[in-house]
């Protein structure tokens, strides 16, 4: 599976290379990006900035790139991934957020640092790095989630 994870210019990004060790990960952001390659991912370039085709740059990015999951960093591409979840779903590419609907739920007031994150895949948690295992939640869960204690409430972990 190839993976887009966005904002691959943020340590945030790094962080989540360790909970898909089996997948290629693409480390994608605006701008100059460095060039680097190596067997399980890659940095590169979503070209300029234009916050106004958010979506249509990112899925036009993972058609030629043949990825089949993204993860969107920039808390400016949240909403707008999720609301184009169905147009990625007709291409067989997964937005790991939670629905349009309900990302206000998930979004912080003010930016701040988790020390752990955990990934939600439809509600079931494949990856939390402070080792904790979550049970089944509700299957709006979905996308990488911050938090501190496990008894927090979860928010996106965006930059």
């Amino acid at each position: 599976m190839k993976i887009l994870i966005t904002g691959g210019n943020n340590a945030k990004a790094l962080k989540l290379l360790k909970a898909f060790p089996t997948h290629f990960v693409l480390l994608a952001d605006y701008g100059e990006v460095p060039g680097i390659l190596t067997e399980n991912y890659a940095f590169t370039s979503l070209g300029a900035l234009n916050q106004d085709s958010i979506a249509h740059i990112l899925l036009n990015f993972c058609i030629t790139e043949a990825v089949d999951c993204i993860i969107p960093l920039h808390q400016y591409e949240v909403e707008p991934l999720a609301k184009a979840a169905v147009l990625f779903s007709e291409y067989n590419i997964e937005v790991l957020t939670p629905p349009a609907e309900a990302i206000s739920k998930y979004l912080r007031a003010a930016q701040s640092s988790f020390k752990n994150f955990a990934v939600f895949i439809k509600g079931e948690c494949i990856f939390a790095s402070g080792g904790e295992i979550f049970i089944k939640q509700e299957e709006e869960l979905n996308g990488v989630f911050g938090y501190n204690e496990p008894s927090d409430d979860l928010k996106l972990f965006t930059i």
